[in-house]
């Protein structure tokens, strides 16, 4: 992409996915694609991205229905009541999955937090607990996300296929809890929504059926598949090569356990998010990690922005990581440095990790907050020595080799305290 920058400027035609493609590497024109309603640029993707998700997805529609789902969520997902909902989830999810690491052992971390933030989201979309019915989910729902960059052949046996009956089986699942979900209501009258389905249950416009819901659920647990636990995963990857940036993490993050425990408090998620260099750090990974590398849009008529002409029916594609990775933008911008944002506006142009507009991520700050939690009970239980590996940027942002490490915990921690008193099995 740099190559083709160097020869044809920040805006240049390609053939993506098969279609006419715009791609643009300007952060300006990138900006105002974002921000165009539906009568200018509406989503694009791949054909076997949009069978799976289905013509009602979220991801897919447009106008004002679209603004009403993304509402609710949003709303619902920026609530204290969800933050701390999240907050006691993922800390025991988390410290359950920590009790289980054995000194001088390979860890993988990608699998760690994959297993972590899915459990945490479904918790949060749909309150299904462990068990069989999410082992069932989880099986089903790796099936699905295997077919969403897939050849789009959709007949018996294919990938696509596969993908979209494992898909069926899934949203069959959330539709009997929608139908029991119905029936509290009927008994339980101005009942506190408690997750995703409540809030869009509650809506008093036909539009949201029943069976959109479903659908929707299955769409939104791909970020506890993808985008969150890569943000988490490749933090710690940039930590290992980062021993000063490590050592700042770790003090600031014992600092903080140490006041809670002399006083006898539990963290609560404002604790996470108020410590400055741990969100700086978090920052720099999105800012340099790039897990969601673009977002394809479709021109609904000609479009000119800044003196280039979109014609109708092409696509754009707004290429965040060409801007993050700008020198123009940052000083060394390859290198991984969370001081540079202790003075910086992140709410630049020039910084887009979670898209923009009208469909900007509506759980943003649920992502920051579960990297947080992660991040402080890993740098304040454990040491770690970091396996060679590589980040993958292609189709999708990934670790080569799922980051292998090996941690040894850290003497006189609480945790360890607990995990020597509550675990049944003894310690290596």
């Amino acid at each position: 992409m740099n190559k083709r920058c160097h020869l044809y400027g920040k805006v240049f035609k390609s053939h993506i996915f098969g279609s006419p493609t715009i791609v643009s590497t300007d952060a300006e024109v990138s900006k105002i694609v974002l921000q165009s309603d539906a009568k200018s640029f509406v989503p694009s993707y791949p054909k076997s991205l949009t069978e799976l998700m289905g013509k009602s997805s979220i991801l897919l529609i447009n106008g004002a229905l679209q603004r009403r789902i993304h509402g609710l969520i949003g709303a619902f997902f920026k609530s204290p009541h969800l933050k701390a909902q999240i907050t006691t989830g993922m800390q025991n999810y988390v410290q359950q999955s920590m009790e289980n690491w054995r000194d001088d052992h390979f860890i993988y971390i990608q699998d760690e937090t994959k297993h972590i933030a899915f459990q945490v989201l479904v918790k949060a979309l749909i309150s299904l607990d462990p068990g069989e019915d999410m082992e069932f989910l989880k099986k089903q729902f790796q099936e699905f996300i295997a077919g969403l960059m897939s050849i789009p052949i959709n007949i018996p046996g294919s990938r696509l296929y596969r993908s979209l009956q494992a898909k069926k089986k899934m949203v069959k699942l959330v539709q009997k809890i929608i139908q029991a979900r119905k029936k509290e209501s009927d008994i339980i009258s101005n009942k506190v929504p408690k997750d995703v389905v409540d809030v869009l249950l509650s809506d008093t416009s036909e539009q949201l059926t029943d069976n959109l819901i479903a659908d929707n659920m299955i769409d939104m647990m791909i970020p506890g598949e993808d985008s969150v636990p890569l943000l988490m995963t490749i933090a710690v990857k940039y930590l290992s090569d980062s021993p000063t940036a490590l050592q700042q993490l770790a003090e600031e993050n014992t600092k903080l356990k140490t006041q809670k425990d002399e006083l006898g408090e539990p963290l609560c998620w404002s604790d996470y998010l108020s410590l400055p260099f741990t969100q700086n750090v978090i920052t720099e990974t999105l800012r340099m990690g790039n897990i969601i590398t673009g977002v394809m849009r479709k021109a609904m008529k000609d479009v000119e922005i800044k003196g280039y002409l979109i014609p109708k029916g092409w696509c754009v594609f707004t290429y965040f990581r060409s801007v993050h990775l700008d020198q123009n933008n940052y000083d060394w911008p390859y290198h991984f440095n969370p001081w540079r944002w202790q003075d910086k506006d992140m709410s630049s142009c020039n910084f887009t990790p979670f898209g923009g507009g009208q469909r900007l991520c509506p759980g943003l700050d649920l992502a920051r907050l579960e990297a947080s939690i992660f991040l402080h009970h890993f740098v304040t239980q454990f040491s770690w020595a970091a396996d060679e590996d590589t980040i993958v940027s292609f189709p999708t942002v990934r670790m080569k080799r799922r980051m292998p490490i090996r941690v040894k915990r850290k003497v006189g921690s609480y945790e360890t305290f607990v995990g020597e008193h509550c675990c049944s099995h003894p310690k290596l």
